[in-house]
This record gives C-alpha cells, sequence and structure tokens, in this order.
C-alpha cells in the first residue's frame, strides 16, 4: 500500500502524536513514580536492603538500550520496534505488580526498563518520520510538557496509589494506558519499511552494554554505597572505559555499526548531544533537590513538596509549547537554546540564595524562570539533530541524543548529591565544634533521605543553616554546567528547517 506520509491531515497526526506521548508519558513517569512509594514496598515485601536497586534497575536497563532501540529501529522498521518496546514495559510493569519478594520486583523492574528504554526515543524519532521538521516543533513542545509533568506526576501520582490503593497500582495503571497506545500506533501509524537486510552489531551491543552500565553504576554507587577511591568503584570505571575504548575500534571496523561514529562528523549532532548531556544534568539536578530543600530545611511533607515545584512545571509547559510554536512560524531554533541556557543559569543563581527563611512565594518565581529556561531547549536539541542527519540514522541519531539526556541525569544526581554531602559534613564543622560535629554527622546524614534526624533540639537550627549552606553550594555548582551550555548553544549550527519528512518517497509500508 503505498501511502506518503507528508500526505497526513491535522487530525491523523494528532491521534499518532497522542499515542506517542502516551508512550512516553508511561517511560518517563516510571523513572520517578516509585520513589515515594518505596518505604511502604520495601515494608511489605521485606527487602529494605534492596530498596535502592527498585529505582537504579530500571534507570540502568532503559538507559543502555536507547541506542540499540534507534539503531535496530532505522534497519527493520519504526512500527514493529516500537510496539515490541510497548508490550515489553508491559508485561514487566504486570510482572513487578505481582511480585512476591524483592528480588523478584527487583529483577521485573529490569524487564521493564528493557521495554521503557525504547519508549521515548522511539516516540521522538517517530514524529520525525511523520511531521517535516519545519512542522515538528509545536508538536515537540508537547513532548516537551510531557516529560516535564511526568517528572513532578511522579512522585505525587506514587503516593497516591501507595496511601489510598495500594504500590502494586504503580505499575498495574501502565496497562490500561499502553493498551491504548498500542492499539492507536498499530491501527493508525504506517511508516515507510525498510525491505534491505540488515545484520545487527552484536559485538558492538555488548560493549556498548559494558561499558554504559558500568559507567551508570559507578556514577550512582559512587560517594553513597562506596566511597569514590574504593576498589569497587575504580575498578567499575576501569572496565567500563576498556569496554567504550573497545567499542569505538570496533565501531570503525563493523559493517553496520550500533553507533555509527561517522554522526559525531555531523557538529550539529555532536552539539545537540553536548547540550541534551547538560539539560539531564541541570534538570533532574533541580528538580530532585528542591524538594529535598523544602522537606530536610522548610519541613514540608514529601506530597506538599512535590505539589510546590507545580511553577516549574507551568514554566516548562509555557515555553515548551511556546517555543515549539515560534520555531514552526519562524523556522528557526538556534535563538531558544540561547536564550534558554541564559534563563537556566539566571534561575540556578537565584536558587544559590536560598537560607532557612527563604519565602514560598520567591522560590515559585525562580521555578518559574527555571521552568522557562529549560522548557526552552529541552526539545530544541532533538529537532536540530533530525533536521541535520539523514533519514536512515532518524532512531540512531534520536537514540543517542536521549540517551545522553539520560545519562547526563544520572551523572548530575551523582555529582550534585555527593557535593551536597560532602558540604554538609564541611557546614557541621564550621557550625559547630570538633567534638560536636563529629559525633551528630552520621545521624543528620541518615537522616537527609527525609526521616526524622536524632540530634538534641537545641542543635536543630544550625544544622538547618548547614544544610541551606550546603543547597547554597549545590545550586552555585551547577552554574557552571549553565554556562557551559550557553558556550554550546553560541556555536549550535542553525540549520533551514525541511519542510519534507524523508528524503526521498519508498513505498512499502508498516
Amino acid at each position: 500500500m503505498e501511502q506518503n506520509v507528508q500526505e497526513r491531515t491535522h487530525g491523523e497526526i494528532m491521534v499518532i502524536i497522542t499515542a506517542l506521548m502516551l508512550a512516553m508519558l508511561l517511560a518517563a513517569l516510571d523513572q520517578t513514580i516509585v520513589a515515594t512509594a518505596l518505604p511502604r514496598i520495601a515494608t511489605d515485601l521485606k527487602g529494605i536492603n534492596k530498596i535502592s536497586w527498585v529505582a537504579t534497575t530500571y534507570l540502568l536497563t532503559s538507559a543502555i538500550v536507547t541506542p540499540i532501540y534507534g539503531k535496530i529501529s532505522d534497519q527493520i522498521g519504526r512500527k514493529k520496534v516500537f510496539q515490541f518496546a510497548i508490550v515489553i514495559f508491559l508485561l514487566g510493569s504486570a510482572l513487578c505488580g505481582i511480585s512476591q519478594n524483592m528480588n523478584e520486583l527487583v529483577i521485573f523492574r529490569g524487564l521493564q526498563g528493557l521495554g521503557g528504554g525504547g519508549l521515548i526515543s522511539l516516540a521522538m524519532a517517530t514524529v520525525g518520520d511523520v511531521v517535516s521538521p519545519r512542522q515538528r516543533g509545536k508538536y515537540q513542545g508537547y513532548f516537551g510538557a510531557v516529560f516535564g509533568v511526568a517528572s513532578i506526576a511522579g512522585p505525587l501520582l506514587g503516593g497516591f496509589f501507595t496511601e489510598h490503593l495500594s504500590w502494586r497500582w504503580i505499575f498495574y495503571i501502565n496497562i490500561p494506558i499502553g493498551i491504548i497506545a498500542l492499539i492507536a500506533i498499530a491501527s493508525r501509524l504506517h511508516l515507510p519499511a525498510n525491505t534491505q537486510k540488515h545484520k545487527l552489531d552484536y559485538i558492538g551491543s555488548i560493549l556498548l552494554i559494558i561499558g554504559l552500565s558500568g559507567t551508570i553504576l559507578g556514577l550512582t554507587w559512587g560517594g553513597i554505597t562506596y566511597p569514590w577511591s574504593s576498589v569497587q568503584i575504580i575498578s567499575t570505571f576501569i572496565i567500563s572505559g576498556i569496554a567504550i575504548l573497545c567499542l569505538i575500534y570496533w565501531e570503525t571496523k563493523a559493517k553496520e555499526p550500533i553507533i555509527p561514529l561517522r554522526l559525531f562528523k555531523n557538529s550539529i549532532f555532536t552539539v545537540s548531544s553536548i547540550l541534551s548531556l547538560l539539560i539531564g544534568m541541570i534538570m533532574l539536578g533541580t528538580i530532585i533537590f528542591l524538594p529535598v530543600y523544602q522537606q530536610i530545611v522548610r519541613g514540608d511533607s514529601p506530597t506538599l513538596s512535590g505539589l510546590y515545584l507545580l511553577p516549574l512545571v507551568v514554566g516548562m509547559l509555557i515555553s515548551s509549547i511556546g517555543s515549539g510554536l515560534l520555531i514552526t512560524k519562524l523556522g528557526k531554533y538556534k535563538l531558544f537554546p540561547i536564550i534558554g541556557t541564559i534563563l537556566t543559569g539566571l534561575g540556578l543563581w537565584l536558587f544559590s540564595h536560598v537560607t532557612t527563611t527563604t519565602s514560598q512565594l520567591n522560590l515559585s518565581l525562580w521555578m518559574i524562570v527555571t521552568g522557562f529556561g529549560i522548557g526552552m531547549f529541552m526539545q530544541v536539541v532533538i529537532l536540530a539533530t533530525q533536521n541535520s542527519i539523514d533519514t536512515k540514522d532518524m532512531g540512531t541519531a534520536t537514540g543517542l541524543v536521549t540517551f545522553f539526556r539520560s545519562f547526563g541525569s544520572s551523572a548530575g544526581t551523582a555529582i550534585f548529591g555527593a557535593i551536597l554531602i560532602s558540604r554538609l559534613s564541611s557546614n557541621l564543622q564550621k557550625v559547630f565544634p570538633s567534638s560536636i560535629s563529629n559525633k551528630i554527622k552520621g545521624s543528620v546524614i541518615s537522616g537527609f533521605g527525609g526521616s526524622s534526624i536524632s540530634v538534641p533540639k537545641q542543635f536543630y537550627h544550625p544544622i538547618l543553616e548547614a544544610f541551606s549552606l550546603a543547597f547554597h553550594d549545590v545550586f552555585i555548582s551547577a552554574i557552571p554546567f549553565a554556562v557551559i551550555a550557553f558556550l554550546f548553544a553560541l556555536i549550535l549550527q542553525e540549520k533551514p528547517l525541511r519542510n519534507t519528512t524523508h528524503n526521498s518517497h519508498v513505498a512499502v509500508t508498516e
């Protein structure tokens, strides 16, 4: 059946876009929805010692398969691979919901991540298949809004389901939403199918998995599970580094490499990948540490601290959708990441002024500024990349740029978390004599996750001051990353947005 993807009406496109947004919502929610449910899960399944793996396993497996999904979808067709990813994700969700012990839940979360890793990148790649770059900005703005909303809504929904239904519903809720997306994609998404035979780069895939998983695990464990200078962390980074070097060498020899190194000769792809990495570091760092500040320093509940993030979401919604519409109207995109990085840096500078008495009004205004900045350039890097590469590399390039954002999120959380703990220890020594600070340091840091801090009442206010100064240092340390992002935004090449989705017409459809 012959069908030119350019002939779709706005209504037909919106049906597909809605299905893609549902799939992306599922994957984005599951990165954060378990956070508020973890204490109850650990109690019910009697596995407090494995609680961190419930979140880590999903993030790990979803990140390492993202580039692989992109490459395979370029080889055998986006629709089939997308449907496979949704089915695996739903299977993992159902098994997570019926888990009877912590080992089962950790394993099934890994399976869920194997599906979830394809949802976000394939959704963005599919937009590139059905909408021309010139018109794509307004649609991709919606995806940026979905990602921002999911980052905030995840913990809130997790808390609601855990308190009023059961923590198992944080997994069960995926099933009806995923089925709707699956049906819509099966019935309405028709894409050019690649009929050529391809050979999967198995060796490259294995090296990629070893290299990425080792790096992410090292960043996740470092300074928390093991000291940064420990044998475990150093050996993990050495092994992952060797695997990455072997991967680079192998990809120069492979007939169809899982990561075509020629993509990095494209300056737009390279700059967009770096910007995506920095976006992940700044965005997740902001979202994670603002609720921590509000819970510890201001004494807000987990639910209330999540609700207080709404100004950040509003800023992201307005700027993500608004910038997308303007890009479609103007046909230009470079200005938006430049303005976005400036606003993000300004927001981080404002947050560096937090104290124990900072008003909620000031925090809300600062969140709006930061949200405006992040929303203005979060999706532009995908648009710029897709506009600059050949259609045959659409999935691979989109998957890699998406991976860099995921990797940046993991790296940012690890780096800023380590800075927070380090500065907290230093600040405690400033506000207390060494004999007292050494005694209370362990109790303060162990209570950092939100539980009560067991110290004498007269010590409490100085401890909050130490925390406040530590958060100040975290936001100050994030500003250079925004400055670097601004510099790369300046050198991002502006290429006229195409009015077509494909370089050539392909008659065969999926």
